[in-house]
């Protein structure tokens, strides 16, 4: 473990008691960060009859959008795990309000795909070190630290629909320019805990005496430990695949089967994200007392029933198992992330990037292929055979269990 990564550790262990108030403040930017990143979904019913973009276009702009951010987030992370860079998280989100101010007035399809890249370039910057501070804030806690931050990105998701409904369908494109407002917000609220991360920094390595030693167990468990991550990134990519396909795509299906309105659609939409919001918060504090790996194996399976059914319910019955499928699904997010940060200690930023960056990359590469799958089968085939990924989730069983994983870091 090199030096960097022993400063970071014993930052975090210099906090035994949660930070509370820097993790509220990190959630809430997570929070802004993320709605800015939804306003690109939430626009798609708008461009598709202003601009007549097709499914595999708007897929496209998913793309864009999750790719860059996916990319990126790993290679980010990787590098302020050797080098972290707190003020990075403001200069981030000064790319973001770069492109959500473009994005308001983008008058063709590759304008929109240029200003979307730019916000996801600030939001490959903002997750690994957002996540890095939620660790370093958590204490003893890190279930329940992972969830309050995760839950705050999650919640920012969940206003898609609201932002649809109540700023797209009555102002059009050019509402995406007041999120500039939001922005803004986030580079101050992230101005105040980059200083509060970088004196955290500097007061570790001040303290610090000795480097940390490399257990010597490490090599020996290194095959445990690639295909323990192998099966949590691919659970990862089922769930991402499934949101993915619900956010940009379901509100579609909800106005071709039950006859919807625009803004009706959207708050059905609204109700699953808010759902696995909750799932979020609760999943964390619920890993902690009953462990990661059965909360994991939980989240993916008790979703089935639930996500075979809805394209077939009448609209009421969808409803109520949207929030069900929902809030199941979601309550694995946060553990995700602090299962593979304890699988390999040290790369918090790293293990962020690949855990969160490529659940959106995924998300992105589901958005095109679903995309060509609706253009080509019809929107109910694709809502159907989306409804099957949850039942990746037998993998799960396959993990290490949670004793496994701390016996490898010992």
């Amino acid at each position: 473990m090199g030096q960097q990564a022993v400063i970071q550790t014993k930052a975090a262990d210099a906090n035994s008691s949660t930070v509370f108030k820097i993790l509220f403040i990190i959630g809430i930017s997570h929070l802004l960060n993320d709605a800015i990143q939804a306003v690109v979904p939430a626009m798609f019913p708008i461009l598709e009859k202003s601009m007549g973009l097709s499914y595999t276009q708007l897929g496209i702009i998913a793309f864009s959008l999750n790719m860059v951010s996916s990319v990126m987030q790993p290679v980010i992370g990787l590098f302020t795990d050797k080098k972290p860079m707190p003020f990075a998280l403001p200069v981030g989100l000064t790319f973001t309000f770069a492109g959500v101010l473009s994005l308001g007035f983008a008058a063709s399809f590759q304008w929109i795909v240029l200003s979307v890249i730019f916000i996801g370039l600030g939001s490959a910057v903002f997750h690994p070190e957002g996540s890095r501070v939620a660790h370093m804030a958590a204490g003893t806690r890190r279930g329940l630290a992972q969830s309050i931050y995760q839950v705050g990105g999650n919640s920012g998701q969940a206003l898609a629909p609201l932002i649809t409904a109540l700023i797209f369908v009555p102002l059009g494109q050019k509402g995406a320019s007041w999120f500039s407002i939001v922005a803004a917000l986030a580079v101050v609220l992230l101005t105040y805990i980059a200083i509060w991360y970088n004196r955290q920094l500097v007061q570790a390595a001040a303290s610090l005496k000795k480097k940390a030693a490399v257990k010597g167990n490490r090599d020996r468990v290194a095959k445990g430990v690639g295909k323990a991550l192998f099966l949590i990134l691919l659970l990862i990519f089922a769930r991402s695949w499934y949101i993915s396909g619900m956010t940009n795509f379901y509100a579609f299906y909800a106005i071709h089967k039950y006859g919807m309105s625009i803004r009706e659609s959207q708050f059905f939409l609204f109700a699953f994200l808010v759902a696995g919001a909750f799932g979020t918060f609760f999943g964390g504090p619920l890993s902690d007392r009953f462990g990661k790996k059965n909360i994991i194996a939980f989240s993916m399976l008790a979703t089935i029933p639930f996500s075979v059914l809805i394209p077939y319910l009448p609209s009421y019955a969808a409803f109520l198992f949207l929030l069900a499928a929902g809030f199941i699904l979601m309550t694995s997010f946060s553990v995700t992330v602090v299962y593979a940060q304890e699988l390999i200690p040290g790369k918090i930023g790293m293990m962020s990037g690949l855990t969160v960056g490529l659940a959106f990359g995924m998300g992105a590469i589901g958005s095109v292929g679903l995309g060509s799958i609706a253009d080509l089968t019809g929107l109910p085939t694709m809502i159907g055979l989306l409804g099957l990924l949850p039942i990746i989730g037998l993998t799960s069983y396959l993990l290490p269990s949670d004793k496994q994983v701390n016996a490898w870091n010992k």
